[in-house]
């Protein structure tokens, strides 16, 4: 792919794209790398964490690089080192161990640090058959680190069907790919497998993510026919020109109107927009995840914090028509948020929608509480009603929460995403392609083994047995060598298409009964 542009390189042959944005960008950012691995100047501390019967190599948590970038970097606010942080992940250069979103996080997250070969500033363009022979790679190995995402599996899927014809050419490179990474050290291997996966996070990004690797058609255009400057900026008159033997006439430049500037601010404003790195579309989905929703269990503070936690609360107290305790609550809460000049407006707002007599949502409060919040009305503040505020918590900590762990709406939260996992009816595209890359050998050697059919070990029964994973579909496998039951003379029956199987590489596909 580009080792041809990095043997350029170490021969001293000038590359015209050293001059290029990216490639200014792309050194800037190696020059912080080299100092982070540096440990002579103060670098990151690179060390090896023991996990439960397992070592994780080579990795930094996210809070050292953070402070790092703080540190070295002359920055005040932890918000800015983290998305200087984001915009170097992006590029490659630091990537998480456990998730293909390239996004930096101050918390103890591990990161690894990218190889040189891999950098962008090699002018990688890795083509997709190289990517498809590292997804049927990852597939041949058992492992549970090198499991296919689901739009890896359907890239994966995409790909066969694009390049049926040289299938068996990818599927023998990735077979001699994992050949010869048997043989390297397992920690090395574990390091090597991160880092490639890494850089297929970069070039074939998560849908949803921004893939930094895209050149811009426009910027293309202009990098190729640049625009010609005008000669009025260097002082040239219409004088000067009339003496040219040549003389075209200039046209009048035309003044510009609001309307051209307003059209050039909302061009710059689009262009800062769509540079700006945007968080994966995962982050936005509107079904929370099962890891959010088991923290609104651990306490009443977690529901409270959480917006969707106080939506889904919220609505929940409506459908027992006890919602107005909660919305006093944040009622009181944006009360103290109020600019000074709205303060007493609000109180009386809340005052007469909450506890004045004949209140539309009246709320339950205690003898005490009640009369102390009377008093504080007289001279509203934004803690008027912080006695109230106290007692409904309470109240609602005590009986409403309690009542919300055991609802079917948050149980149904709490197992939605346990359901597509436990259907066994569903096969991703993932789980065919695993079963007929192990199948295909073992029909081959199974054919040698047992010429006259019967029952294979992990396979089923030969030519003409029950599929063992559906009841419904019959195993199509190498014919038996014997005579077929169909033929009474004994005479070898020819195979025909439907009978043979491809033992280089093809699916082993399942038919349906007619």
């Amino acid at each position: 792919m580009a080792q041809g542009s990095g043997d350029q390189r170490a021969v001293g042959i000038a590359d015209p794209e050293d001059s290029s944005p990216n490639m200014i960008v792309y050194r800037k950012i190696e020059d912080i790398i080299t100092k982070m691995q540096d440990d002579k100047t103060g670098g990151v501390p690179i060390r090896t964490v023991k996990s439960f019967l397992s070592k994780i190599p080579s990795v930094v948590t996210g809070t050292d690089i953070v402070q790092w970038l703080m540190k070295n970097l002359s920055i005040e606010d932890p918000v800015e080192a983290i998305h200087v942080g984001s915009l170097i992940a992006a590029q490659g250069y630091i990537f998480p161990i456990s998730d293909h979103v390239l996004t930096m996080k101050d918390d103890g997250t591990f990161y690894r640090f990218q190889a040189p070969y891999f950098w962008p500033s090699n002018c990688w363009e890795p083509e997709n058959t190289d990517y498809a022979i590292y997804l049927c790679k990852r597939t041949m190995q058992n492992k549970a680190r090198l499991e296919l995402a689901d739009y890896e599996a359907e890239n994966l899927a995409r790909l066969q069907r694009a390049f049926a014809r040289k299938w068996e050419f990818i599927f023998m490179q990735a077979e001699a790919q994992v050949k010869i990474d048997r043989k390297k050290d397992k920690t090395e291997r574990k390091i090597l497998d991160s880092q490639e996966r890494a850089f297929w996070d970069v070039h074939r990004p998560v849908p949803g993510c921004v893939n930094t690797t895209e050149m811009d058609i426009r910027k293309c255009r202009r990098l190729k026919n640049p625009q010609k400057v005008k000669k009025s900026v260097y002082g040239v008159t219409e004088e000067s020109q009339s003496q040219s033997p040549v003389h075209i006439p200039s046209q009048p430049i035309r003044k510009t109107t609001k309307e051209d500037i307003r059209k050039q601010i909302t061009f710059l404003s689009a262009q800062i927009d769509r540079h700006c790195l945007k968080m994966s579309k995962v982050a936005e989905s509107k079904e929370p995840s099962q890891q959010r929703v088991k923290r609104w269990g651990f306490s009443f503070d977690e529901v409270l914090k959480d917006q969707v936690g106080r939506d889904q609360f919220l609505r929940f107290l409506e459908s027992e028509f006890s919602s107005e305790n909660l919305r006093f609550w944040l009622a009181v809460q944006d009360l103290k948020k109020q600019p000074l000049q709205d303060v007493a407006k609000r109180v009386e707002e809340i005052w007469q929608e909450f506890l004045a007599p004949g209140a539309p949502s009246a709320i339950n409060l205690d003898s005490h509480s009640y009369e102390i919040t009377s008093q504080n009305v007289k001279d509203g503040g934004r803690y008027t009603f912080e006695d109230a505020q106290e007692h409904i918590y309470k109240l609602m900590k005590s009986d409403s929460y309690a009542r919300f762990l055991r609802s079917n709406a948050y149980q149904d939260l709490l197992l939605a995403k346990k359901k597509p996992e436990s259907e066994q009816g569903r096969r991703t595209s993932l789980e065919k392609f695993t079963r007929s890359v192990c199948c295909w050998r073992r029909v081959r050697m199974a054919a040698a083994l047992h010429p006259r059919g019967g029952f294979l070990p992990a396979v089923g029964k030969v030519a003409g047995g029950q599929a063992p994973h559906r009841p419904d579909a019959v195993l199509l496998t190498v014919p038996a060598a014997g005579p077929g039951p169909d033929d009474p003379t004994g005479r070898r029956r020819r195979s025909t298409s439907a009978d043979r199987v491809s033992l280089r590489g093809d699916l082993v596909t399942v038919k349906e009964k007619e």
